[in-house]
């Protein structure tokens, strides 16, 4: 079993919304971030949302602010990524991350300081 599992992609026009989810058992409590990356077709890996377990700050990409929510629910288990007003150039690949994290609240939401990744859940924004 996967230590973070994602769930939730699909297609959408754009202008709509999804929810994406992200199962774990690891992950949900303090001193962790977890944290939502995308991959275009043809691009690199990206930075989407990430939230530290201890004190639930966030942090966006600014392609995203405003219109992206990251969130957990200690009392399932999972980390959800709110997504409205989609637009095209949201279609990727997106992935869920996690890891233990030491640093305090400001933890990265970059690639290389995650250790734990899900497979991966298709969005595709249709104009």
């Amino acid at each position: 079993q996967e230590a973070v599992e994602e769930s939730g992609g699909g297609s959408v026009q754009a202008g709509g919304s999804l929810r994406l989810s992200c199962a774990t058992s690891e992950f949900m409590y303090s001193n962790n971030c977890m944290a939502w990356f995308r991959q275009a077709t043809g691009k690199e890996r990206e930075g989407v949302a990430r939230i530290y377990t201890g004190t639930g700050e966030t942090l966006y990409a600014e392609s995203v602010s405003g219109r992206f929510t990251i969130s957990k629910d200690n009392t399932k288990n999972t980390l959800y990524l709110q997504m409205d007003s989609l637009k095209p150039e949201d279609t990727a690949m997106y992935y869920c991350a996690a890891d233990s994290w030491y640093g305090g609240a400001w933890c990265p939401l970059v690639t290389n300081e995650y250790n734990s990744w899900g497979r991966g859940t298709q969005v595709t924004v249709s104009s």
